[in-house]
C-alpha cells in the first residue's frame, strides 16, 4: 500500500513545468499532428547530388582560399597547408549529409570546433561557415529520430555557447586591446564585440535550425497531400463502383417490375378467355389478343433493359457467365497481385450440397466474399486471408455460409465509404439471409461472415 501510494504523489509543479517546456520544444521540431513521422531516406539521385554537391563545394572551397591567400587575407604565424586540409575536411562529410544526417552533425561540430582552433584562417572563410550551416540544417530536415535529433541540437548550442566563451578569453586574450584602437561607436568595445558575435551566432545556428525544421514541414505536408489525393482516388473510385451498383440495381429492379406487371396480365386474361371460351369466343379471342400484346411488351422491355446491362466496358461483343461458389479459387488467386495470399477452405457439408445451391444465391455468395477480400486489400495491413465455405440446416431451410478473416491491423488513413459492407447487408437482405462484421474477439484481424438460407 505505501508503493502504492508514493506512485499516486503528484510530481513537482517544477518539474511538470519543465516537462512541459521539453514536450513543447520537442512539437516545435515535429509535428503536434503527427510526431511520430518519419521522413522516407534519400533516394539515388539525391544521393548522387549529395556526392556531387560537396565535390563542387570542395573545387569552390579550396579555389577561393587561394584566391584569399593571393590577395593577402593571411593571418600571420598559421601553416600556409592548414587552411586547405581545414576546408576539404569541413565539407567531405556533406557526402554523407542525407544519408546519416545525424551522424554527419555530430562530425561537422566536431570539425568545426577543432578546425576553428587548428586554422583560424580558414574558420572565418564563407566555404566553413556554409559547410556547418548546411549539416545543422540537413539533420534538422531529415533526422528520422526526432528525439535524438532534440539532443544533438542541445549539444549544438552547447557547442556554440563554449566557442563564445573560448572566443572571448582566450582569442581576445592574444589578441589584446590594439583592436579597439578605432572604436568609436556609443557602447563598451568589449560589450559590444560580444553583443555583436552572439547575435552572429544565433542568427547563424537558428537560421539552420528554422530553415531545416521549414523543410522536415514541408515534406510532411507533401507526405499529407499525397495521402489525401490517394484517398480521395480510392473513395472517387469506390463511388464510381457503387454507383453502377445502383444502376444494376435500379435496372434489376425496373425489370422485375416489368416481369411481374405482364406475366399478372397475361394471368389475368388467359382466365378470363378460359372462361369464355366455350360461351363467348369472340370475348375470348379479345382476351388471348391482349395476352399477346402484354407478352411482346414484356419481351420488348426486357431486351431493352438487358441492352443496357450487356453494353457495359469490355463486355460488348458478348456476356461471360456469372460467376459462382465454385469460382472462388480463381478469385483467390487474383488477390496475389495485390500482395495477398487467400487460402480458401470448404467443410465436407459443402462439398456435399454445393450442387444444389441456386445460382442466384451462389452468385450472391460469391459477391460477398470478393467485397470482404477487396476490403482486405484496401483497408488492413494483412497479407494473408482466409476463406471458408460452409453449409448446414434447420428445420426451415437450409443454408450456405461464407466466412472471410484476416490477421491484420487497420491500415491509417484508408477510411473508406461504408458502401461496401452495406452491400453484403442488402446481398444478404435479399436471401433473407443476415451478415455480421467487425474485429475478431480473441485474435488481431477482422472477420466477416454472411448465411443465405436456400431450398435445394
Amino acid at each position: 500500500m505505501a508503493t502504492l501510494d508514493q506512485d499516486l504523489t503528484p510530481l513537482p509543479a517544477d518539474q511538470v513545468a519543465r516537462s512541459a517546456r521539453m514536450e513543447r520544444l520537442f512539437r516545435w521540431l515535429n509535428d503536434p499532428a503527427d510526431p511520430s513521422w518519419e521522413r522516407p531516406g534519400p533516394t539515388p539521385a539525391q544521393r548522387r547530388h549529395d556526392v556531387l554537391g560537396m565535390l563542387g563545394g570542395l573545387l569552390v572551397g579550396l579555389l577561393m582560399m587561394m584566391l584569399a591567400k593571393s590577395i593577402g587575407r593571411v593571418i600571420e604565424g598559421e601553416t600556409a597547408w592548414h587552411a586547405y586540409v581545414a576546408v576539404a575536411a569541413m565539407v567531405a562529410p556533406l557526402a554523407l549529409r542525407r544519408v546519416r544526417p545525424l551522424l554527419t552533425l555530430v562530425i561537422s561540430s566536431v570539425l568545426f570546433l577543432a578546425l576553428s582552433y587548428f586554422s583560424p584562417e580558414a574558420s572565418v572563410s564563407l566555404t566553413f561557415q556554409v559547410a556547418y550551416f548546411t549539416a545543422i540544417y540537413t539533420a534538422v530536415a531529415w533526422a528520422r529520430n526526432r528525439r535524438d535529433l532534440w539532443l544533438l541540437a542541445v549539444l549544438v548550442l552547447g557547442e556554440m555557447t563554449l566557442w563564445l566563451v573560448i572566443s572571448f578569453t582566450m582569442t581576445n586574450a592574444m589578441r589584446g586591446a590594439s583592436q579597439f584602437d578605432h572604436a568609436s561607436g556609443p557602447m563598451e568595445p568589449q560589450l559590444a564585440l560580444v553583443l555583436f558575435t552572439a547575435v552572429m551566432n544565433i542568427a547563424y545556428f537558428g537560421g539552420a535550425l528554422l530553415i531545416g525544421r521549414t523543410s522536415w514541414r514541408g515534406a510532411l505536408q507533401r507526405e499529407r497531400a499525397r495521402r489525401r489525393a490517394e484517398q480521395l482516388a480510392q473513395q472517387a473510385e469506390e463511388l464510381a463502383r457503387r454507383a453502377v451498383l445502383d444502376e444494376r440495381i435500379r435496372i434489376a429492379r425496373e425489370l422485375h417490375d416489368v416481369v411481374a406487371h405482364h406475366i399478372s396480365v397475361i394471368g389475368i386474361q388467359a382466365g378470363a378467355a378460359r372462361r369464355v371460351l366455350d360461351t363467348s369466343p369472340a370475348a375470348a379471342q379479345d382476351a388471348l389478343r391482349h395476352v399477346e400484346t402484354a407478352s411482346r411488351q414484356a419481351v420488348a422491355e426486357m431486351r431493352s433493359l438487358l441492352h443496357v446491362l450487356r453494353h457495359e466496358a469490355g463486355e460488348e461483343h458478348g456476356r461471360a457467365p456469372e460467376p459462382g461458389l465454385a469460382d472462388v479459387d480463381e478469385l483467390a488467386q487474383s488477390q496475389q497481385a495485390a500482395g495477398l495470399q487467400v487460402q480458401v477452405h470448404r467443410t465436407e457439408s459443402f462439398l456435399a450440397d454445393q450442387e444444389l445451391i441456386p445460382a442466384p444465391l451462389g452468385l450472391s455468395a460469391y459477391r460477398c466474399v470478393q467485397e470482404a477480400l477487396t476490403n482486405v486489400v484496401r483497408h488492413s495491413t494483412a497479407t494473408t486471408a482466409q476463406v471458408t465455405l460452409r453449409t448446414g440446416a434447420t428445420q426451415e431451410s437450409s443454408w450456405v455460409e461464407i466466412e472471410v478473416v484476416d490477421g491484420g491491423r487497420p491500415r491509417p488513413n484508408t477510411s473508406g465509404t461504408g458502401y461496401g459492407m452495406r452491400g453484403i447487408e442488402e446481398r444478404a437482405a435479399l436471401h433473407h439471409g443476415h451478415a455480421e462484421f467487425g474485429p475478431r474477439e480473441h485474435e488481431i484481424g477482422w472477420r466477416v461472415r454472411v448465411r443465405l438460407p436456400f431450398s435445394p
